[in-house]
Protein backbone atom coordinates (compact mmCIF):
# COMPACT_ATOMS: atom_id res chain seq x y z
CA UNK A 1 0.00 0.00 0.00
CA UNK A 2 1.12 3.89 -0.60
CA UNK A 3 0.18 6.40 1.27
CA UNK A 4 0.54 10.47 1.01
CA UNK A 5 -1.07 13.64 2.19
CA UNK A 6 -3.47 15.41 0.43
CA UNK A 7 -2.72 19.33 0.75
CA UNK A 8 -5.93 21.77 0.12
CA UNK A 9 -4.25 24.98 1.29
CA UNK A 10 -7.90 25.90 2.96
CA UNK A 11 -8.10 29.39 4.65
CA UNK A 12 -9.43 29.01 7.91
CA UNK A 13 -11.52 31.66 9.79
CA UNK A 14 -9.39 33.87 11.46
CA UNK A 15 -6.04 33.13 9.02
CA UNK A 16 -4.74 34.95 6.08
CA UNK A 17 -3.93 33.57 2.87
CA UNK A 18 -0.05 33.55 3.82
CA UNK A 19 -0.44 31.16 7.00
CA UNK A 20 -2.86 28.75 4.71
CA UNK A 21 0.08 28.53 2.71
CA UNK A 22 2.92 27.85 4.92
CA UNK A 23 1.20 25.67 6.87
CA UNK A 24 0.55 23.58 3.64
CA UNK A 25 4.12 23.88 3.03
CA UNK A 26 5.14 22.71 6.10
CA UNK A 27 2.85 19.77 6.16
CA UNK A 28 4.70 18.53 2.94
CA UNK A 29 8.17 18.60 5.01
CA UNK A 30 6.52 17.04 7.78
CA UNK A 31 4.77 14.47 5.42
CA UNK A 32 8.36 13.75 4.44
CA UNK A 33 9.66 13.41 7.90
CA UNK A 34 6.34 11.26 8.81
CA UNK A 35 7.58 8.29 6.32
CA UNK A 36 4.35 9.32 3.93
CA UNK A 37 5.23 8.63 0.54
CA UNK A 38 3.82 11.28 -1.44
CA UNK A 39 1.63 14.71 -1.13
CA UNK A 40 -0.70 15.78 -3.65
CA UNK A 41 -2.13 19.56 -4.00
CA UNK A 42 -5.14 21.10 -4.93
CA UNK A 43 -5.89 23.87 -6.87
CA UNK A 44 -8.85 26.47 -6.49
CA UNK A 45 -9.68 30.13 -8.24
CA UNK A 46 -11.11 32.83 -6.27
CA UNK A 47 -11.83 31.14 -3.06
CA UNK A 48 -10.64 30.62 0.61
CA UNK A 49 -11.79 27.26 -0.02
CA UNK A 50 -8.16 26.39 -1.31
CA UNK A 51 -6.00 30.03 -1.74
CA UNK A 52 -3.50 27.58 -4.44
CA UNK A 53 -3.97 29.03 -7.39
CA UNK A 54 -1.13 26.93 -9.03
CA UNK A 55 -1.04 23.46 -8.50
CA UNK A 56 2.21 23.12 -10.29
CA UNK A 57 3.86 26.45 -8.55
CA UNK A 58 3.28 25.20 -5.61
CA UNK A 59 4.97 21.65 -6.23
CA UNK A 60 7.85 23.10 -7.40
CA UNK A 61 8.62 24.48 -4.45
CA UNK A 62 7.46 21.98 -2.37
CA UNK A 63 10.35 19.95 -4.12
CA UNK A 64 12.93 22.37 -3.35
CA UNK A 65 12.01 21.86 0.18
CA UNK A 66 12.37 18.23 -0.03
CA UNK A 67 14.66 15.55 -0.90
CA UNK A 68 12.45 11.61 -0.92
CA UNK A 69 9.26 12.41 -1.41
CA UNK A 70 6.93 12.60 -4.35
CA UNK A 71 4.62 15.67 -5.27
CA UNK A 72 1.68 15.99 -6.94
CA UNK A 73 -1.16 18.09 -8.06
CA UNK A 74 -4.28 16.86 -7.26
CA UNK A 75 -5.87 18.16 -9.62
CA UNK A 76 -4.06 21.17 -11.81
CA UNK A 77 -7.39 22.30 -14.04
CA UNK A 78 -7.01 21.23 -17.66
CA UNK A 79 -10.03 23.17 -18.54
CA UNK A 80 -9.24 26.79 -17.67
CA UNK A 81 -5.32 25.83 -18.46
CA UNK A 82 -2.87 25.32 -22.14
CA UNK A 83 -2.61 21.26 -22.60
CA UNK A 84 0.74 21.93 -24.15
CA UNK A 85 1.69 24.73 -21.34
CA UNK A 86 1.01 22.80 -18.90
CA UNK A 87 2.72 19.80 -19.94
CA UNK A 88 5.74 22.06 -20.54
CA UNK A 89 5.86 22.49 -16.73
CA UNK A 90 5.71 18.89 -15.97
CA UNK A 91 8.08 17.51 -18.26
CA UNK A 92 10.50 20.36 -16.22
CA UNK A 93 9.61 19.62 -13.05
CA UNK A 94 10.02 15.56 -13.85
CA UNK A 95 13.60 16.66 -14.80
CA UNK A 96 14.84 18.94 -12.31
CA UNK A 97 13.07 17.03 -9.03
CA UNK A 98 15.22 13.60 -10.35
CA UNK A 99 11.37 11.95 -11.40
CA UNK A 100 9.53 13.45 -8.28
CA UNK A 101 6.67 14.91 -9.70
CA UNK A 102 3.57 13.29 -10.44
CA UNK A 103 0.79 15.37 -12.92
CA UNK A 104 -3.18 14.75 -12.05
CA UNK A 105 -5.43 17.22 -14.12
CA UNK A 106 -9.28 16.92 -13.99
CA UNK A 107 -11.84 18.91 -15.91
CA UNK A 108 -12.69 21.39 -12.85
CA UNK A 109 -16.50 22.97 -12.72
CA UNK A 110 -18.56 25.54 -14.51
CA UNK A 111 -17.21 28.19 -12.64
CA UNK A 112 -16.02 31.59 -13.10
CA UNK A 113 -12.48 31.27 -13.72
CA UNK A 114 -13.54 29.66 -17.28
CA UNK A 115 -14.51 33.22 -17.72
CA UNK A 116 -11.45 35.54 -16.27
CA UNK A 117 -9.27 33.03 -18.32
CA UNK A 118 -10.79 32.85 -21.41
CA UNK A 119 -10.96 29.16 -21.89
CA UNK A 120 -14.98 29.09 -21.48
CA UNK A 121 -17.74 27.20 -20.95
CA UNK A 122 -17.10 24.92 -23.89
CA UNK A 123 -13.60 23.87 -22.75
CA UNK A 124 -15.22 22.64 -19.58
CA UNK A 125 -18.29 20.87 -21.41
CA UNK A 126 -16.90 19.33 -24.87
CA UNK A 127 -12.68 20.10 -24.94
CA UNK A 128 -11.62 18.12 -22.04
CA UNK A 129 -10.98 14.96 -24.00
CA UNK A 130 -9.28 16.86 -26.80
CA UNK A 131 -7.16 18.48 -24.00
CA UNK A 132 -6.33 15.74 -21.86
CA UNK A 133 -5.11 14.06 -26.02
CA UNK A 134 -3.35 16.58 -26.51
CA UNK A 135 -1.49 16.92 -23.09
CA UNK A 136 -0.10 13.66 -22.89
CA UNK A 137 0.81 13.65 -26.96
CA UNK A 138 3.16 16.40 -25.39
CA UNK A 139 4.51 14.49 -22.41
CA UNK A 140 5.03 11.39 -24.27
CA UNK A 141 5.76 12.35 -28.11
CA UNK A 142 9.26 14.32 -29.41
CA UNK A 143 6.80 16.76 -30.95
CA UNK A 144 3.31 17.92 -30.66
CA UNK A 145 0.88 19.26 -33.16
CA UNK A 146 -3.05 19.87 -33.26
CA UNK A 147 -5.90 20.39 -35.72
CA UNK A 148 -8.98 19.94 -33.77
CA UNK A 149 -12.17 22.01 -32.36
CA UNK A 150 -10.36 23.98 -29.43
CA UNK A 151 -6.59 23.68 -30.01
CA UNK A 152 -5.03 24.02 -33.49
CA UNK A 153 -1.21 24.81 -34.29
CA UNK A 154 1.91 23.85 -36.39
CA UNK A 155 4.05 20.83 -34.79
CA UNK A 156 7.02 22.06 -32.74
CA UNK A 157 9.09 20.29 -30.41
CA UNK A 158 8.35 19.07 -26.87
CA UNK A 159 11.51 20.94 -24.98
CA UNK A 160 12.09 19.51 -22.08
CA UNK A 161 11.61 15.93 -22.98
CA UNK A 162 10.12 14.53 -19.50
CA UNK A 163 12.20 11.16 -18.59
CA UNK A 164 10.58 9.41 -15.94
CA UNK A 165 6.82 11.01 -15.88
CA UNK A 166 4.01 7.99 -15.46
CA UNK A 167 0.81 8.35 -16.54
CA UNK A 168 -1.52 11.64 -15.90
CA UNK A 169 -3.68 10.93 -13.52
CA UNK A 170 -7.59 11.95 -13.59
CA UNK A 171 -9.70 13.39 -11.19
CA UNK A 172 -13.27 11.45 -11.62
CA UNK A 173 -16.50 12.42 -10.70
CA UNK A 174 -18.77 11.30 -13.23
CA UNK A 175 -19.54 8.19 -15.45
CA UNK A 176 -18.34 9.95 -18.50
CA UNK A 177 -14.75 11.00 -17.02
CA UNK A 178 -14.07 7.52 -16.02
CA UNK A 179 -14.60 6.53 -19.24
CA UNK A 180 -12.63 8.84 -21.02
CA UNK A 181 -10.02 8.10 -18.60
CA UNK A 182 -10.35 4.75 -18.90
CA UNK A 183 -10.19 4.41 -22.48
CA UNK A 184 -7.00 6.04 -22.56
CA UNK A 185 -5.41 3.84 -19.94
CA UNK A 186 -4.88 6.52 -16.98
CA UNK A 187 -5.29 5.97 -13.80
CA UNK A 188 -8.29 7.92 -11.58
CA UNK A 189 -8.01 10.28 -8.89
CA UNK A 190 -11.68 10.07 -6.52
CA UNK A 191 -12.28 11.89 -3.66
CA UNK A 192 -13.14 12.55 -0.34
CA UNK A 193 -16.40 13.50 -1.10
CA UNK A 194 -17.83 9.39 -1.96
CA UNK A 195 -17.28 7.04 0.16
CA UNK A 196 -16.06 3.03 -0.25
CA UNK A 197 -19.18 1.74 -2.35
CA UNK A 198 -18.87 4.84 -4.64
CA UNK A 199 -15.52 4.67 -5.36
CA UNK A 200 -15.75 0.46 -5.69
CA UNK A 201 -18.18 1.11 -8.56
CA UNK A 202 -16.53 3.33 -10.32
CA UNK A 203 -13.73 1.02 -10.21
CA UNK A 204 -15.55 -1.58 -11.00
CA UNK A 205 -16.99 0.47 -14.07
CA UNK A 206 -13.55 1.85 -15.45
CA UNK A 207 -12.41 -2.16 -15.15
CA UNK A 208 -15.10 -2.58 -17.99
CA UNK A 209 -14.45 0.70 -19.99
CA UNK A 210 -11.07 -0.19 -20.05
CA UNK A 211 -11.11 -3.78 -20.99
CA UNK A 212 -14.10 -2.75 -23.75
CA UNK A 213 -11.04 -0.05 -25.00
CA UNK A 214 -8.06 -2.60 -25.01
CA UNK A 215 -6.75 -0.93 -22.25
CA UNK A 216 -5.25 -2.68 -18.94
CA UNK A 217 -8.63 -2.91 -16.71
CA UNK A 218 -6.45 -2.73 -13.06
CA UNK A 219 -4.47 0.69 -13.09
CA UNK A 220 -2.47 2.51 -10.41
CA UNK A 221 -6.22 4.37 -8.55
CA UNK A 222 -5.30 7.03 -6.13
CA UNK A 223 -8.10 7.52 -3.18
CA UNK A 224 -8.45 10.69 -1.02
CA UNK A 225 -9.49 10.39 2.22
CA UNK A 226 -9.99 12.56 5.58
CA UNK A 227 -7.74 11.57 8.31
CA UNK A 228 -7.52 13.08 11.77
CA UNK A 229 -6.22 10.63 14.44
CA UNK A 230 -6.75 11.68 18.57
CA UNK A 231 -6.74 9.46 21.80
CA UNK A 232 -10.25 8.79 21.03
CA UNK A 233 -12.99 8.72 18.22
CA UNK A 234 -14.97 11.72 20.13
CA UNK A 235 -11.77 14.15 20.43
CA UNK A 236 -10.85 13.49 16.97
CA UNK A 237 -14.51 14.51 16.00
CA UNK A 238 -14.83 17.13 17.83
CA UNK A 239 -11.64 18.97 16.53
CA UNK A 240 -12.80 18.57 13.48
CA UNK A 241 -15.88 19.91 14.30
CA UNK A 242 -14.53 22.73 16.16
CA UNK A 243 -12.99 23.97 12.57
CA UNK A 244 -14.08 22.97 9.63
CA UNK A 245 -18.01 23.82 9.01
CA UNK A 246 -16.46 27.67 9.47
CA UNK A 247 -13.95 26.55 6.51
CA UNK A 248 -16.47 24.74 4.48
CA UNK A 249 -18.88 27.53 4.94
CA UNK A 250 -16.92 30.86 3.95
CA UNK A 251 -15.08 28.21 1.20
CA UNK A 252 -17.61 26.83 -0.33
CA UNK A 253 -19.51 30.04 -0.94
CA UNK A 254 -16.78 30.87 -3.21
CA UNK A 255 -17.85 28.66 -6.30
CA UNK A 256 -19.34 31.19 -8.58
CA UNK A 257 -21.14 29.55 -11.76
CA UNK A 258 -19.51 31.28 -14.75
CA UNK A 259 -23.33 31.56 -16.77
CA UNK A 260 -25.34 32.36 -13.68
CA UNK A 261 -26.70 28.47 -13.02
CA UNK A 262 -28.33 28.02 -9.89
CA UNK A 263 -25.70 26.77 -7.14
CA UNK A 264 -26.02 25.60 -3.69
CA UNK A 265 -23.53 25.21 -1.36
CA UNK A 266 -23.19 22.14 0.95
CA UNK A 267 -24.07 22.89 4.29
CA UNK A 268 -21.09 23.03 6.36
CA UNK A 269 -21.90 21.45 9.06
CA UNK A 270 -23.61 18.66 7.55
CA UNK A 271 -20.90 17.82 5.27
CA UNK A 272 -18.32 18.00 8.37
CA UNK A 273 -20.65 14.84 9.48
CA UNK A 274 -20.99 12.94 6.65
CA UNK A 275 -16.68 13.30 6.08
CA UNK A 276 -16.20 12.07 9.73
CA UNK A 277 -18.72 9.16 8.99
CA UNK A 278 -17.08 7.78 5.79
CA UNK A 279 -12.91 8.08 6.50
CA UNK A 280 -10.66 7.39 8.78
CA UNK A 281 -11.12 9.66 12.24
CA UNK A 282 -10.43 8.32 15.47
CA UNK A 283 -7.52 6.74 17.77
CA UNK A 284 -4.35 4.91 15.53
CA UNK A 285 -5.66 1.14 15.57
CA UNK A 286 -9.59 2.49 14.36
CA UNK A 287 -7.75 4.77 11.52
CA UNK A 288 -5.27 1.84 10.48
CA UNK A 289 -8.32 -0.46 10.66
CA UNK A 290 -10.82 1.93 8.48
CA UNK A 291 -7.65 2.76 5.88
CA UNK A 292 -7.14 -1.15 5.63
CA UNK A 293 -10.50 -1.80 4.81
CA UNK A 294 -10.92 1.12 2.23
CA UNK A 295 -8.64 -0.40 0.26
CA UNK A 296 -9.92 -3.96 0.57
CA UNK A 297 -13.53 -2.33 -0.83
CA UNK A 298 -12.64 -0.60 -3.01
CA UNK A 299 -9.53 -2.21 -4.97
CA UNK A 300 -7.31 0.83 -4.70
CA UNK A 301 -4.43 0.47 -3.36
CA UNK A 302 -2.87 4.16 -2.75
CA UNK A 303 -4.59 6.55 -0.69
CA UNK A 304 -3.84 10.21 -0.08
CA UNK A 305 -4.89 11.73 3.36
CA UNK A 306 -6.36 15.24 3.75
CA UNK A 307 -4.54 16.32 6.94
CA UNK A 308 -5.07 19.90 7.42
CA UNK A 309 -8.73 19.41 8.83
CA UNK A 310 -8.13 21.04 12.08
CA UNK A 311 -7.23 24.37 10.73
CA UNK A 312 -4.07 25.24 13.19
CA UNK A 313 -0.80 24.78 12.18
CA UNK A 314 0.58 22.82 15.52
CA UNK A 315 -2.69 20.90 15.25
CA UNK A 316 -1.89 19.77 11.90
CA UNK A 317 1.49 19.02 12.28
CA UNK A 318 0.67 17.12 15.04
CA UNK A 319 -1.80 15.30 13.27
CA UNK A 320 0.12 14.48 10.00
CA UNK A 321 2.86 13.08 12.79
CA UNK A 322 0.53 10.83 14.41
CA UNK A 323 -0.16 9.74 11.39
CA UNK A 324 2.95 8.70 10.34
CA UNK A 325 3.76 7.33 13.15
CA UNK A 326 1.10 5.82 14.99
CA UNK A 327 -1.10 4.39 12.11
CA UNK A 328 1.02 3.81 9.12
CA UNK A 329 3.13 1.32 10.42
CA UNK A 330 0.04 -0.69 11.50
CA UNK A 331 -0.52 -1.06 7.99
CA UNK A 332 2.97 -1.53 6.46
Amino acid sequence: MRFGVFVLAGRFPGQDDGEALARSLDVVERAEAAGFDDAWIAEHHFMSYGVCPSAVTFAAHALGRTRRITVGTAVSVLSSAHPVALAEQAAMLDRVSGGRFRLGVGRGGPWVDLEVFGTGPDRYERGFAEGLDLLVQALSSAAVGAAGEFFAFREVPVVPRPVSLPPVTVACTSRETVELAAARGLPMLLGMHIGDEEKAAMVAHYGKAAAASGQDPSAPHVSAVLAQVGDSRAAAEAELRASMPGWLREGLAGYVPVDGRPYRPRDAVEYTDLLCRLHPVGGPRACADRLAAAAERTGIAHTILFVEGAGARERVLANVTRLGAEVLPLLR
